[in-house]
């Protein structure tokens, strides 16, 4: 704890960690928009043959190159096959902005009889203590395709999970138990389906997760409404103890936001989330900001769009999409580096894009 202490107090943060360099910004005030630049091409990160999504990244503090993690499925299947076959990969690249080359499966299938055996999906990598940790949600069911539309069986059996290494080349320990469960009580907010995490340690040295949760309350399969809440662990590998406050919120909205990244800058808290809908700003779709001065009370900051559904190429040109989402954040010695998103141009085709980002 004294390590921390010190290390938090300096500025200094561990490589992969979602805790910043300060940059004297004051609470809420944090600008990400006006951090955004131009993509280079290289930092789209695509394959033909399979849909890309769920981009998250870690420096190695061993082979010094750039980890990329993310979910992917055959084209085959259909985009809705995410919730019925996506798998975990992982990519290695000289830079944060590509090229990345392939490498492995880091959390494959391995069966139904476990509870995140068929699917691994929303990874988000952080390194902790000397230990990189990859929080995930994982799932089971019949593994029947049923696109265009969900397999509902798969998409209710979501819950959150961790795996641990000491190499971001793994190999990796996985859990017979999830990190998140459902609640058991049928009223609790997250009683049907857990998913969508996002963690980041407390400036006191515990860690803050936030997550998504569906609720019961509206009618089946799809249930609602769909919330986001807090969970607090003294250890990144757990255990979670819920705080069962729904934030995010937005009034007659039940499903306002999703796609959560959380990180601790300037003594506060900031959360990057999809707005489904304009429940937050006027434009939409779009990726907006929020902060907080615990992690348990959040607040739209003052700049709050982070980006609307363009994107700006390094070669001048401007893309409109049909989707970014995902949002992750990498850093590289206590700085904001990229700002990692799932892209769909259209709704087969998809990939991730590392977005640079100036300093502040």
């Amino acid at each position: 704890m004294k390590t921390w202490l010190l290390l938090s107090f300096v500025g200094i943060v561990i490589p992969g960690s979602s805790f910043a360099q300060t940059n004297n910004i004051p609470p809420g005030e944090l600008n990400l928009r006006e951090m955004i630049q131009p993509i280079p091409l290289s930092a789209k990160f695509i394959n033909d043959s399979s849909y890309i999504w769920c981009g998250t990244m870690v420096k190695s503090d061993t082979d010094r190159k750039y980890h990329l993690f993310y979910s992917r499925w055959s084209k085959k299947l259909g985009m809705a096959a995410w919730v019925t076959h996506s798998e975990i990969a992982h990519a290695v690249s000289e830079s944060p902005f590509g090229p990345f080359k392939f490498k492995d499966i880091s959390l494959p299938v391995r069966g139904a009889n476990y509870w995140d055996g068929m699917v691994t999906h929303n990874p988000t990598i952080h390194f902790y203590n000397g230990k990189y940790y990859l929080y995930y949600m994982g799932n089971y069911g019949d593994g029947n395709i049923t696109s265009p539309e969900l397999n509902w069986t798969h998409r209710n059996n979501q819950r959150i999970g961790v795996a641990i290494a000491n190499d971001p080349n793994g190999p990796w320990q996985r859990f017979d138990q999830p990190l998140i469960d459902v609640s058991p009580d049928s009223t609790a907010l997250d009683a049907l389906m857990v998913s969508n995490p996002s963690v980041t340690q407390m400036r006191d040295g515990r860690f803050l997760m936030v997550y998504k949760g569906v609720a019961k309350k509206k009618p089946l399969p799809f249930g609602g409404p769909v919330v986001h809440l807090t969970a607090i662990a003294d250890r990144p590998e757990g255990p979670f103890v819920k705080q069962n406050k729904p934030i995010f919120t937005a009034k007659n909205v039940d499903f306002p936001a999703e796609d959560p990244y959380v990180w601790y800058q300037d003594n506060c808290y900031y959360a990057i989330v999809k707005d489904m809908k304009g429940a937050f700003t006027n434009a939409g779709r779009s990726l907006v900001l929020f902060y907080s001065l615990n992690g348990l009370d959040w607040k739209l900051a003052k700049q709050p769009l982070v980006s609307d559904l363009n994107i700006h190429w390094a070669d001048g040109t401007t893309q409109k999409l049909e989707a970014l989402e995902r949002p992750q954040l990498f850093f590289e010695n206590g700085k904001l580096v990229a700002l990692l998103c799932a892209v769909n141009e259209t709704p087969d085709h998809s990939y991730n894009v590392q977005i640079p980002l100036r300093q502040p």
